[in-house]
């Protein structure tokens, strides 16, 4: 059977040497709402609980903190997230015709 190419040759097990690295985790970015003039605070808090599932109680504190600092943060997010985030309340408040403004940040 020497000769019939069914031999089979036999690796020898290569040993694979564990890497301690870190594998670095994706940055994060902050959803933030800015404050205006002219965005009803009720529409405020209705953006808070729809698009980033807050309670009544706790988009009622974000939208405090907005009205009062100029700025509040709405959640934290992968980029993507954050970005899907941004552009989904934007385009509510216009379709509203409210002026609200919401921009990410990196942290």
């Amino acid at each position: 059977m020497a000769g019939s190419g069914m031999t089979t040759r036999q690796r020898e097990d290569t040993v694979l040497e564990e890497k301690k690295s870190k594998v670095k985790s994706p940055p994060m970015f902050k959803v933030l709402l800015l404050n205006d003039d002219y965005t009803p605070m009720d529409f405020v808090v209705v953006v808070l609980q729809k698009f980033f599932a807050l309670s009544r109680e706790k988009a009622t504190q974000v939208m405090l903190k907005v009205h009062r600092e100029g700025i509040g943060v709405c959640g934290i997010y992968p980029r993507d997230v954050a970005a899907t985030k941004v552009e989904q309340v934007k385009s509510y408040s216009k379709q509203h015709q409210h002026p609200l403004q919401c921009v990410m940040e990196e942290m």
